[in-house]
């Protein structure tokens, strides 16, 4: 099993000491760490010592994450670039974190855009806008926004990724 911390969406925070007991639990093996809280992530890698893989539930934190001893990502940006997201993480633990970080950097745009409404409204359109699937989402969940979309498809295209007009 792996945990799923995001308080975002969950309202509910695992702090580092609790991970800590589940952790010795033999079927809980990791945790997607999304509460963006980079101290507490710290002290949950420290306090685990490895009996818990950590892996970052947020697209625009994997770098740093990873520099805390994370294993890599559970991602929304790795639906819409998979190869770049798998890129960013293989320069990183192959010691090139210069080259990982300035692919995380120049990606920021675009993880902002997949986040610019609530989640998967974006990625759903974007995922529709190559190829893969309707943009087909059930209430109380709405399209985006003309705008938003917009943006998004923009920001693909800018990432040589060919979209089409949802």
């Amino acid at each position: 099993c792996i945990l799923y911390n995001v308080p975002s969406r969950t309202g509910c925070n695992l702090l580092p000491k609790s991970v800590a007991v589940l952790a010795k639990h033999p079927n809980i093996v990791a945790i997607k760490e999304a509460s963006g809280d980079f101290s507490q992530i710290a002290e949950l890698i420290s306090l685990t010592n490895g009996e818990i893989d950590v892996y970052s539930g947020n697209d625009d934190q994997i770098v740093p994450l990873l520099s805390l001893g994370g294993k890599g990502v559970i991602s929304v940006l790795s639906n819409v670039l998979p190869k770049k997201t798998v890129e960013m993480c293989d320069k990183f633990f192959a010691g090139d974190v210069k080259g990982s970080a300035e692919i995380q950097l120049k990606l920021i745009p675009l993880i902002n855009a997949l986040f610019c409404e609530v989640n998967p409204i974006p990625v759903k359109a974007a995922t529709s806008a190559l190829g893969f699937g309707e943009n087909y989402l059930r209430l109380p969940l709405t399209s985006m926004e003309k705008d938003n979309e917009e943006k998004l498809l923009a920001l693909m295209r800018e990432q040589g990724l060919n979209v089409w007009v949802i």
